[in-house]
């Protein structure tokens, strides 16, 4: 009964100390050497049973955005809305193409209007959990909160940011699918969207892909007018917040484990965890390979990187330095050139003033940023009041007013 306790209260404040639990199982786990995936080891999941998800023999044909097949879906706890999904084309992070889907909704059909594309907080390894799925089914969480947006009138783009093989923690690709998902959005000629001008949003996990597509844009998609983007709760630098809070059991130990699992399916030649897992670590491994977040927490609830792995935390190759380095927006080089809103909780366990810190090398570089702490509030109690900013926010954006700045 006290482990069942225990799991409840994980799920009710897992948001809260999700970012910082995910961080230090990361670097515990990826310290350690590198080998082949024995046969058998379950890295990657089950593919989608839904043809429609499969990338074609000849996806390397299309360009990033490319749209390879779309279809329209009941937006089922979207009164009023219609619905389409999306396959297109993208590139992973070793350079290879993949297919990749987001999920459009609008309010009344088409028609030209501002576009939102929204990236969830999705703490999962399994293809059934992203959000082109748990849109429809309750089991995403933000999903009431997208009616605030049509609402407005606005279109909703929803992208699976974690990939094809839900590569969870892989956060600059998160960035590449949000722009080629907002790319193939405004290609998509039934939607009308081709002169919409385009927001970002996103929280936690989310921001983070929110972030990394705001600082890519200039650079990878130019083209897009990317008019503002808002995140909150932002891990700029997964290494560090691991540094910083050692390796105790907590109950939500296995999200930090579920990421080290989704690196190692991104980054396959440098970040195999095979060497660095004991038994129970392989054991859970294959466990968790098409968990969602609840089964996540469940499977280590308690546990620490010693219940899993060998070596120290602090024994990480320089590759894998490579690899979170790349993963962090503090280290990534590229500056927004939209304009940005960012808050945090003044008690938020995922550093606000690394954030912050990052925040004031943008706005070195010129970009405006208004960065808002919210008294008081911790990773959980921050998203609601700070979303409601942000919502705003992108609202003046649209209607062109001057973008604020407390740089």
């Amino acid at each position: 009964m006290a482990v069942d306790r225990t799991v409840h209260r994980a799920r009710r404040f897992g948001r809260r100390r999700a970012a910082a639990v995910l961080a230090t199982a990361l670097l515990s786990a990826v310290a350690g050497g590198l080998s082949t995936a024995p046969a058998g080891a379950a890295v990657y999941p089950i593919p989608d049973p839904d043809g429609f998800y499969a990338a074609p023999p000849n996806v390397g044909d299309y360009q990033p955005g490319d749209i390879i097949r779309s279809r329209s879906v009941p937006a089922s706890g979207f009164p009023g809305a219609v619905a389409w999904q999306l396959l297109y084309r993208s590139t992973n992070s070793t350079d290879a193409p993949i297919a990749a889907m987001t999920t459009l909704l609008m309010s009344g059909g088409g028609g030209n209007r501002p576009l939102v594309s929204y990236q969830p907080f999705v703490n999962a390894l399994g293809l059934q959990c992203a959000p082109s799925h748990t849109l429809f089914n309750g089991g995403l969480q933000e999903a009431p909160a997208l009616n605030l947006l049509l609402a407005r009138g606005w279109a909703v783009a929803v992208p699976d940011h974690l990939g094809p093989t839900s590569s969870y923690g892989a956060a600059k690709l998160g960035g590449r699918l949000t722009l080629d998902g907002v790319r193939a959005v405004k290609r998509f000629g039934p939607a009308g969207l081709g002169n919409a001008p385009v927001g970002m949003a996103g929280y936690s996990g989310g921001g983070m892909a929110t972030a990394f597509a705001a600082a890519m844009a200039p650079d990878y998609a130019p083209e897009l007018p990317i008019v503002g983007a808002a995140m909150g709760g932002v891990p700029v630098n997964i290494g560090k917040l691991a540094l910083d809070l050692g390796s105790k059991p907590n109950p939500l130990f296995g999200l930090g484990f579920a990421a080290a699992i989704g690196l190692e399916r991104e980054y396959p030649s440098v970040m195999s965890l095979d060497d660095t897992l004991n038994p129970a670590g392989v054991e859970l491994r294959n466990r968790l390979a098409n968990a969602c977040t609840d089964e996540i927490i469940n499977a280590a609830a308690n546990k620490s990187y010693t219940d899993y792995l060998h070596g120290d935390v602090n024994d990480v190759t320089d590759d894998r330095i490579r690899v979170l380095h790349e993963n962090s927006t503090e280290i990534y080089p590229g500056v927004p050139r939209a304009p940005i809103y960012q808050w945090a909780g003044s008690n938020d366990q995922v550093n606000p003033w690394l954030a912050r810190e990052v925040a004031g090398r943008y706005c070195a570089a010129g970009d405006r940023v208004q960065f808002d702490i919210i008294p008081g509030a911790d990773h959980g109690t921050a998203i609601a009041p700070g979303a409601i900013r942000a919502f705003n926010y992108l609202g003046d954006r649209f209607a062109n007013l001057p973008a604020p700045s407390n740089c």
